[in-house]
């Protein structure tokens, strides 16, 4: 009994630190942040991609992750400072591994603005590795008006490249049957299960928008470097280097450490210059638009679109609800004149993607309703675009891929040979049991997939059609499930401009009939850490999670498997399945 009182006391010593002493801290993290210090008098904003990026701030709890930044802080913030007397310049850290090219995109576009300002940059390279982007992280660099490497770095920006992981013949080995469907040739996400290899479709289309995006990035570069593009072409490929070599050859402009760099940055902001961090320049008080201004709605989607709403606990999704939910607010806003969404997304569900359209039409029918892409505005990400009053990409957004696929792993042989069976019973129709994992579609419930699978690319289809102003006939000849890049997808009229997210707020503003400033309002903006956590304290839905990250925190093997097994139970509870064998856009 004294044991047992004694484990009590201290289970109940810890729920009382956990929900009212984290509580309490993240109160004093937020008292301290409210009042956050103004800028000196001369301010040079310091900015670390190596933080790593996301498209849009997530406002998601992650007590395991860095801190991370965001594409859109980013150019917001540094969009303020171009007017902003008290910021002089700014100083870069750039990452090793590389930068996606449609973020690269939009964050050069961020830093041209800003240099045309009268505010110059710095960037600073500890080294250029070979990645599969590391061409557009040398673009950016090369926005700046000075590009620094440390001594002795590489320099191994050579060219573009992409690997995948075809399971075929594992497959095979084991008796595994991938048995999926696609919607057409140029669909791929699930070539790795049926392949052993790139079919000649897939490599076209990889090769079509790495080219792409490899002639965007070294265009760019060569501008900026004042040389010929074939020119700076032969030079990178003919790599790689080190740093001094890369200054011999003029691919930059000085070597030094990071202090040096530094310094020289702070030099620019003159007398009494001082470095700022750009998430403290970002929380200080700053003006935007006035009494009167037009304001235009922004609208944040990036991940998988799926259905549901976010309960802000490190949610990488855009849930239908939630997006859909802040169009009708901003279309029902008499203050909003517009509305620029903001997308980054490879796809997801067609039936969350065909809610958030929805949404997008209601609101179109009251204002404008802009798409701005970032990395990714493909496949359901371009399903929820379709119909929007325009749509704005960056050159090397990847786009496109109108088409759909589905099906499911089949493992019930595979596990036969290691004595384990899975048995099925159902009751009801043949389709009943189709979704099972045991045995490969009978040629009944193929033909039944099969037409939902092609219902659901006809509809596709004819969404595009209505919203592209095209024939359905010439959509499907560029559809086929094939990426394009912004820059392709501008010249076969999938979208209507090449930019970043300012040039989207230009032509809603275009659009809306608005000179001059426009006031940007959030809406549907995600809960900050705090409510989130409170949100999670009183709400059922949310407490599994608290228990995950009480679970990781104590490292208790017990509690561990508590967690497994309501992990498992949420997941029947919502219908959730290991299994492909719903349409996927």
């Amino acid at each position: 009994m004294k044991q047992f009182l004694l484990t009590m006391a201290g289970v109940f010593a810890g729920l009382v630190l956990f929900f009212i002493g984290v509580p309490l801290l993240f109160i004093s993290m937020v008292a301290g942040s409210a009042r956050p210090a103004p800028p000196p008098r001369a301010a040079v904003l310091s900015l670390d991609l190596r933080r790593g990026l996301t498209d849009q701030d997530s406002g998601a709890i992650n007590l395991f992750k860095g801190s991370t930044l965001s594409v859109m802080s980013v150019v917001q913030t540094l969009h303020r400072a171009e007017t902003d007397g008290h910021v002089k310049a700014l100083f870069v850290r750039l990452p090793e591994t590389g930068i996606s090219p449609g973020e690269a995109d939009e964050l050069r576009l961020a830093f041209k603005k800003f240099r045309a300002a009268g505010k110059p940059i710095i960037a600073h390279s500890q080294g250029l590795y070979p990645s599969g982007v590391i061409t557009s992280t040398y673009m950016l660099g090369t926005a700046a008006n000075e590009f620094w490497m440390q001594p002795g770095a590489p320099f191994q920006a050579v060219g573009l490249s992409t690997e995948d992981v075809f399971f075929k013949r594992f497959f095979d080995k084991y008796g595994v049957k991938a048995d999926f469907q696609q919607r057409y040739q140029y669909k791929n996400a699930v070539n790795g299960y049926l392949y052993d290899d790139y079919t000649p479709a897939h490599r076209e289309a990889q090769l079509s928008w790495m080219g792409s995006v490899y002639e965007t990035a070294l265009a760019a570069a060569a501008a900026d470097r004042k040389k010929d593009p074939a020119a700076l072409r032969a030079i990178l490929e003919a790599g790689p280097y080190d740093a001094g070599d890369a200054l011999a050859k003029g691919l930059v402009d000085k070597l030094g450490q990071v202090r040096d760099a530094q310094l020289a940055a702070v030099a620019l902001g003159g007398d009494g210059a001082r470095l700022m961090d750009i998430d403290s320049y970002a929380a200080s008080d700053g003006v935007d638009g006035g009494l009167g201004t037009p304001t235009v709605a922004v609208i944040n989607a990036e991940g998988d679109i799926t259905t549901g709403v976010s309960d802000g606990f490190g949610s990488d999704n855009i849930n239908s609800d939630a997006v859909s939910s802040a169009l009708y607010t901003a279309a029902r806003d008499p203050s909003v004149k517009a509305i620029v969404l903001r997308l980054s997304s490879p796809g997801g569900s067609d039936t969350a993607s065909e809610q958030i359209l929805a949404a997008v039409r209601a609101a179109k029918v009251e204002k404008p309703v802009v798409v701005s892409m970032g990395t990714y505005g493909a496949s359901g990400g371009y399903w929820i675009s379709s119909e929007a009053s325009a749509i704005v990409a960056e050159p090397s957004t990847l786009t496109g891929s109108i088409g759909v696929f589905g099906g499911k792993i089949v493992v019930g042989p595979a596990l036969a040979k290691f004595g384990v069976d899975l048995r099925q019973v159902s009751v009801g129709g043949d389709y009943a049991g189709s979704g099972g994992s045991g045995e490969a579609f009978t040629p009944r419930q193929q033909a039944a997939f099969a037409a939902a699978i092609d219902k659901v690319y006809d509809g596709f289809i004819d969404r595009v059609a209505t919203g592209r102003h095209m024939t359905p006939d010439h959509v499907r000849e560029i559809a086929k499930g094939r990426v394009w890049t912004g820059a392709q997808a501008k010249a076969l009229g999938l979208v209507d401009e090449v930019g970043g997210f300012y040039e989207a707020v230009d032509k809603a503003k275009t659009l809306a009939g608005i000179a001059g400033e426009v006031h940007l309002r959030t809406i549907g903006a995600p809960k900050s850490p705090f409510a989130a956590l409170f949100h999670a304290v009183g709400a059922n839905a949310a407490s599994m999670k608290t228990l995950v990250g009480i679970e990781r925190l104590l490292a208790d093997p017990k509690t561990s498997g508590m967690v497994d097994q309501l992990n498992t139970l949420q997941m029947r509870a919502h219908g959730a399945t290991v299994l492909a064998d719903v349409p996927r856009l």
